[in-house]
């Protein structure tokens, strides 16, 4: 298959590009710059343009743009970006995808849709919840319209907290637990759900090769712990004993409904339509996926 992605540059997208064409496919990349090799095509999400001839032979667009939620605080211009970096390219990729004809278009999303969920476990089944995060995400969904107005396979990648020896959330984290910093957020309870970069990208290819996969899928791991759970099983992998805990006051007084959201707030959310549909994970547990980051 020739497949298209957009944000191929990041943390998810470098990984996918390597396993696809690990896999035998024919991958190119979307990129705001000047084409410069071969597998590179240009575009300008802001202008709604991309380069002629893109999209010809096209089988399935994967659109992973987006700036980072967790890397500045939200001010009203931030939570702007945040949304714009999503939307935008989403709109303009969908409309591409209804123009062309592309078969299926694969567009990154959250489980941040669900809102905080308790203990309650949430499926694809389930509604948005409330919040920036929730809102967000509904609307980068929102902004596939296109695409499935014209008949494309869509699937929405509501993806969990990668679990990376590259960086991403381990990259902030191991840093401290290494240094005897790490411990539980607030009460501990939330849940995060997490997955390992490899499953992340095996279960994306999986949603490309899988033509009756379609709609919201959750691209978490198959446990999903608390962050207490979570706490101990990295400070495990790392070989450091937990410190102590993070008090919600501090984290509400330091970063405000951002700390709220990211950190006191989570997911339970389950797999059920990779699970459905027989995607084999390679990480069963928090604990395989943390000790397969730290030996790599």
């Amino acid at each position: 298959m020739r497949v298209l992605i957009a944000g191929s540059s990041g943390l998810i997208g470098t990984a996918l590009v390597s396993h696809l064409r690990e896999a035998g496919h024919d991958v190119l990349r979307l990129v705001r710059k000047a084409p410069a090799a071969p597998d590179e095509r240009g575009w300008d999400p802001p202008a709604g343009h991309v380069e002629p001839g893109t999209f010809d032979g096209v089988d399935a667009v994967v659109n992973l743009n987006g700036v980072g939620i967790g890397d500045r605080p939200w001010s009203g211009a931030r939570k702007q970006l945040v949304r714009d970096s999503r939307t935008v390219p989403t709109e303009v990729l969908a409309a591409a995808v209804a123009e062309h004809r592309v078969p299926a278009f694969l567009s990154g999303s959250a489980v941040g849709f669900y809102g905080d969920t308790g203990s309650r476990a949430v499926d694809e089944s389930d509604p948005a919840g409330t919040g920036f995060l929730a809102d967000v995400c509904s609307e980068w969904e929102a902004a596939t319209g296109k695409a499935a107005g014209a008949g494309a396979r869509v699937v929405l990648l509501r993806t969990g907290l990668v679990l990376s020896p590259a960086g991403g959330l381990l990259g902030r984290l191991r840093p401290l637990y290494k240094g005897f910093l790490g411990g539980r957020l607030g009460s501990g309870r939330q849940y995060m759900p997490w997955v390992s970069l490899d499953d992340e990208v095996g279960a994306i290819r999986f949603a490309v090769e899988t033509p009756g996969l379609t709609g919201p899928v959750n691209l978490t791991g198959p446990t999903p712990v608390t962050n207490s759970e979570f706490t101990a099983a990295l400070a495990a992998a790392v070989g450091r004993p937990t410190s102590i805990p993070v008090p919600e006051f501090v984290i509400r007084a330091a970063l405000g409904s951002m700390g709220e959201e990211m950190l006191l707030s989570g997911q339970r959310a389950i797999p059920a339509k990779l699970q459905a549909a027989g995607y084999r994970f390679r990480h069963q547990s928090v604990a395989e996926a943390l000790s397969a980051a730290e030996g790599s």
